[in-house]
């Protein structure tokens, strides 16, 4: 035996673990199970149980931003309407002071985990190093109705904000404790925040919200994609989510394009459209004409009988003749018509404005216009980067093509 320590002896030929090659004293170490031999049916996850998974991570995430922006908004009205009240007598600890001994434990609280996060640097933007950053949506609530007297002046009623605040809170202790959100609590707390946010005086800086409300994720992430703001599958699937009446609706201008335009003509009646015109909407209407040699590729495209799409178009063209005849002013409810290959469908909705809509369909081989997919573009409201121009979606192309289209067509007496 060495002097220097002690000698283990060799282990075991038959022993699992043990290696020809290891030198006399080494001790061997066990080569790794195979962790996959291991995972049984009770701990396997099959397609199924990640498509659950994932369906609930992209509903949580969904909601996540929706209270973020309230809890960002509701942070800086406590902090415009509380802050010049108490912040002269009592400095960086207004908050504290604003908290009053009713809410001494949970102002503490956020005074101790912002102490936390300054030592360990947790603390990435100065705009957090205060108190107030470390309340909860609850406690900014607590000190809301704490001093509504404060508040009463910018707010109508007191019981609509409590209301919001009790359906998000549902939606904020599942999204929190990472538990199933169901589908419809989701939609509850989208609702619940867009009017929370609209009562708070964070409404949407887009004039075409009007009629077709800022999603939260679209205004977070909608640069990404020009500016389509929703897409269907087929035409049925928009009217359910856009009818006709809120895309036409108090239209100042109308625009649309395409072969017999049945969005307008068969879901918005003639005594609407003629109300419309009558209160100073412009009406221009570009169809294709009935009588083309287009129009016959595209009944053989579909497999139409001959004549039965041309019919149909002569048809709607005649309907529209009709209301123009019952304006006091025909002249600003034009119908004209176009020869050439039809590409695409559009509706734009005021596009001479920073606050137009456009609904758009492309025209596939063997597909009827009601079944093709459907693109919704909001015209002038997606937020430009330093060194983009404001003209770099997909609205002010169709917009450009249309009004190319109108120079070239011709007028319907």
């Amino acid at each position: 035996m060495s002097s220097g320590g002690l000698e283990l002896p060799p282990g075991d030929s038959g022993h699992e673990g043990s290696s020809a090659d290891a030198p006399p004293g080494a001790v061997s170490l066990a080569r790794p199970m195979d962790m996959g031999s291991q995972i049984g049916p009770e701990l396997d996850w099959g397609a199924d149980a990640w498509s659950e998974v994932r369906t609930r991570a992209q509903r949580a995430g969904r909601a996540y931003i929706w209270l973020n922006l309230v809890e960002q908004r509701l942070r800086a009205v406590v902090a415009a309407v509380l802050r010049p009240i108490y912040e002269p007598v009592h400095g960086d600890d207004w908050v504290v002071a604003a908290a009053g001994p009713a809410g001494q434990e949970w102002v503490q609280r956020a005074v101790a985990v912002r102490e936390v996060s300054r030592r360990k640097g947790y603390l990435l933007d100065p705009a957090d190093d205060n108190v107030l950053s470390f309340l909860t949506l609850p406690q900014l609530r607590e000190l809301m109705v704490q001093h509504w007297p404060c508040f009463e002046p910018y707010f109508d009623d007191r019981r609509d904000v409590e209301l919001a605040l009790d359906e998000l809170e549902v939606t904020r202790n599942v999204v929190s404790r990472n538990r199933a959100l169901s589908e419809t609590v989701l939609a509850q707390a989208e609702r619940a925040s867009s009017r929370l946010l609209d009562i708070l005086g964070a409404g949407s800086d887009v004039p075409s919200a009007r009629r077709l409300r800022v999603d939260a994720v679209e205004d977070l992430v909608g640069d990404r994609y020009a500016d389509v703001v929703a897409v269907h599958p087929d035409r049925v699937r928009l009217l359910r989510q856009f009818p006709a009446e809120d895309i036409f609706g108090g239209a100042r201008r109308l625009d649309a394009i395409g072969i017999g335009l049945n969005l307008l003509v068969q879901n918005f009646s003639g005594r609407r459209l003629v109300r419309l015109a009558e209160s100073g909407c412009r009406v221009r209407l570009l169809f294709l004409n009935p009588a083309s040699s287009a129009v016959k590729r595209r009944e053989r495209e579909l497999g139409l009988k001959r004549g039965e799409l041309s019919r149909s178009v002569e048809m709607n063209i005649l309907h529209m003749r009709r209301v123009r005849a019952k304006l006091r002013d025909p002249g600003a409810f034009e119908i004209q018509v176009f020869d050439e290959t039809p590409r695409f469908t559009a509706y734009l909705v005021d596009g001479d404005g920073s606050d137009g809509i456009a609904v758009v369909q492309s025209y596939l081989r063997r597909t009827r216009g009601m079944e093709a997919p459907v693109l919704v573009l909001r015209g002038g409201g997606r937020v430009v980067k330093a060194g983009e121009t404001g003209e770099s979606g997909l609205f002010a192309t169709y917009r450009e093509e249309f009004e190319a289209a109108w120079v070239d067509s011709r007028p319907v007496s």
